[in-house]
């Protein structure tokens, strides 16, 4: 099944890139931050791309 705190970060990031809403953003980076700690070393340079692309997002908005 993998990393259950990656697949909700992932999950978050892409609500949070749908979403209009300043909430669902700062959750977003609240599933990136707590899947950091626990994930391979693969997985954090995912997350890191998916935090980047957030971060990119919330500056267009």
């Amino acid at each position: 099944m993998g990393n259950r705190l990656f697949q909700e970060a992932r999950k978050y990031v892409e609500i949070a890139k749908n979403s209009a809403g300043e909430e669902s953003v700062s959750r977003a980076k609240n599933a990136l931050s707590s899947a950091f700690a626990n994930s391979t070393a693969a997985e954090q340079a995912q997350l890191r791309e998916m935090q980047q692309e957030l971060e990119q997002y919330s500056q267009y908005r």
